[in-house]
């Protein structure tokens, strides 16, 4: 993937509602960083936020059957979590987005909530 693409795909990961304040944060500071001494340590805290914000679905299965996913979703709303995470993961994919996570629970803290769960989790 070429620099331009890259900065494509960052932009439209930060305008993602579902992006949560971490991420974006770190996404405006690899670019504020760009061709100055400080962009290898943006580039650098980047994927390390990165890493802690994208799930597998694998760990987002784990977390739906968890008691935690009752407390942020509700019971109701956590068994239709649960159902999409095993869904999405019979479908032998490696990565629910989460787009669909919002058109499913449509709450805006739910679904900042779940961008940013690895920190909770």
């Amino acid at each position: 993937m070429d620099k331009q693409t890259l900065n494509e795909k960052l932009k439209q990961l930060a305008a993602a509602y579902s992006c949560c304040p971490e991420l974006k944060a770190a996404i405006q500071a690899y670019f504020d960083a760009a061709g100055t001494p400080d962009e290898k340590s943006a580039t650098q805290n980047l994927l390390a936020e990165l890493e802690d914000d994208i799930q597998t679905v694998d760990n987002l299965v784990a977390f739906a059957h968890s008691q935690r996913a009752v407390e942020i979703f509700g019971a109701d709303g956590q068994k239709k979590f649960r159902r999409t995470c095993r869904r999405t993961q019979s479908f032998g994919r490696e990565i629910l987005r989460l787009p669909r996570l919002q058109a499913r629970f449509g709450n805006s803290r739910k679904q900042s909530r779940v961008a940013c769960l690895n920190r909770r989790f």
